[in-house]
């Protein structure tokens, strides 16, 4: 990959701690102020039951679809800066409270699989706070590795106990 290319990539943004809304829109915002990123587009926020770690609460949702330069490591140490200046600590409990989670679900149409990093997300087919924004924003989006559009992976999510509910500010 050259540094110079522009590369489509979708993330995922969520909070669960403090302001979940204001968290997100804060992440959105400094993503937005870092070169060489560019946001072409935002999914509607959804409430989310948690998943993997039920004894916490609801989460706040959405994707980011951003065109940038940077290299999926690069691009990698800028979201978790970002969840840095946001106050995420990282001694928290796997898939436990956040104040901010912001995850590479896709990065063109590339499969990597590296020790601090795996795209397409690994467990994005299985969340159905990341499928339905995802399909907001375009649900013919193709996994690379399942050769699935995004909507079809949403319709055909095993666990129909992931309550993904519209918020309203």
């Amino acid at each position: 990959m050259k540094e110079t290319e522009n590369h489509l990539v979708y993330l995922s943004i969520g909070s669960n701690l403090e302001d979940r809304h204001s968290n997100c829109l804060k992440g959105i915002h400094l993503l937005g102020e870092t070169d060489p990123i560019h946001i072409l587009e935002r999914s509607p926020f959804y409430m989310t039951k948690p998943v993997d770690y039920s004894e916490q609460d609801w989460f706040i949702n959405g994707v980011v679809k951003i065109k940038t330069t940077l290299d999926p490591l690069p691009l990698l140490q800028v979201l978790q800066e970002i969840e840095k200046k946001i106050g995420r600590k990282s001694d928290g409990i796997r898939f436990g409270p956040r104040i901010l989670d912001m995850d590479i679900i896709f990065y063109d149409d590339s499969v990597l699989n590296h020790a601090e990093l795996v795209i397409p997300h690994p467990r994005m087919h299985k969340r159905c706070f990341v499928l339905k924004p995802l399909c907001d924003i375009d649900p013919g989006i193709v996994h690379p590795v399942f050769n699935k559009t995004v909507q079809s992976l949403f319709s055909n999510t095993d666990d129909r106990d992931q309550e993904v509910i519209p918020y309203r500010c």
